[in-house]
């Protein structure tokens, strides 16, 4: 369940917020769906909700809304993601003339949404289970993008406004050398940052609270937008982790294998003819004893004791 948890949440990041409108209800979803679980993500501007089910949850669940239901996840997961998947994202709550999906707001906070269809000429029901999210879901699916993307569409004002300065500058020094419009209504004003930024608060403003204050959801550009960020996010913080990571250690050889016979050697090396001639016959006087104790530690390795114990304990007695 860990690695379903953090898998969806990373695939979840890159999907789109996409308004739905569920019993007049208008919201923004988030959703995904594996093989056998499914990461949903609700809000109103008001709160977010959510809800992660795994394998064993939708059993579970599939029990109780259906008691003649005998298959397994897999047999009926397929469906439920046929059926649900278009109810959020973007349609108006009905897939087809049999499927349908309601909500319901509990008093407790949480969100339910039903669902009603057929499966294998039998009614199939499903509900979602869905309770607000924690901040951490909220700032990571949410906040952070869009304080991303206001950066960047401010960075993009103030290019623009530049742009628009150095082509007045340009335009002066066309009239300064005699260029004349060929048409009056070509003219334009001299663009002034403040003036523009003044004007545009005191047309636009009200009128985007008083038409669009209940609307939800972005553009297709805002949308690119926000799938651009999130992805350079994903980038950058894959890079910042294989950074982190500490480099493999490589095995000392010299160490491990060579240490002692180097020491062994450079011993020797110092030691006159006859200590070297006395050490090696104290070497061989010794090497009888050395044979015994290894004949005694090594039996029980060398006999093949365990290809019977293998064969015992056979995979399917």
């Amino acid at each position: 369940m860990m690695e379903a948890r953090g898998s969806s949440a990373e695939v979840l990041l890159q999907r789109p917020w996409l308004p739905v409108g569920i019993s007049g209800c208008q919201l923004l979803t988030k959703s995904w769906f594996g093989e056998t679980a499914y990461h949903v993500l609700l809000t109103d501007m008001h709160c977010v909700w959510e809800e992660r089910m795994d394998a064993a949850s939708i059993q579970q669940r599939s029990q109780e809304l259906n008691r003649r239901l005998r298959a397994p996840v897999k047999a009926f997961f397929s469906h439920l993601c046929e059926v649900v998947q278009p109810c959020l994202t973007g349609s108006d709550g009905r897939v087809d003339g049999e499927a349908q999906i309601s909500l319901t707001r509990q008093e407790d906070g949480d969100i339910s949404m039903k669902l009603k269809s057929e499966l294998a000429g039998l009614p199939f029901y499903w509900e979602f289970h869905c309770t607000p999210a924690p901040v951490t879901v909220v700032c990571a699916q949410l906040v952070r993008p869009l304080l991303a993307m206001s950066h960047l569409l401010q960075r993009q004002v103030e290019q623009l406004g530049g742009l628009l300065v150095r082509k007045d500058a340009e335009i002066q020094d066309f009239r300064e050398n005699g260029a004349t419009l060929s048409r009056e209504r070509l003219q334009t004003d001299v663009f002034e940052e403040q003036t523009y930024r003044e004007d545009f608060m005191s047309k636009a403003l009200p009128q985007l609270c008083s038409e669009h204050q209940d609307a939800l959801g972005f553009s297709d550009d805002l949308q690119h937008l926000y799938a651009a960020i999130v992805a350079h996010g994903n980038t950058r913080k894959r890079k910042r982790s294989e950074e982190d990571r500490p480099p493999a250690e490589e095995p000392d050889l010299a160490s491990s294998l060579g240490g002692s016979i180097s020491s062994d050697s450079g011993e020797v090396g110092e030691q006159s003819p006859d200590t070297q001639v006395t050490a090696a016959g104290a070497k061989m006087a010794d090497r009888p004893t050395v044979k015994q104790s290894l004949r005694v530690t090594s039996e029980p390795a060398e006999r093949p004791s365990s290809k019977p114990k293998k064969k015992k304990v056979g995979l399917f007695r």
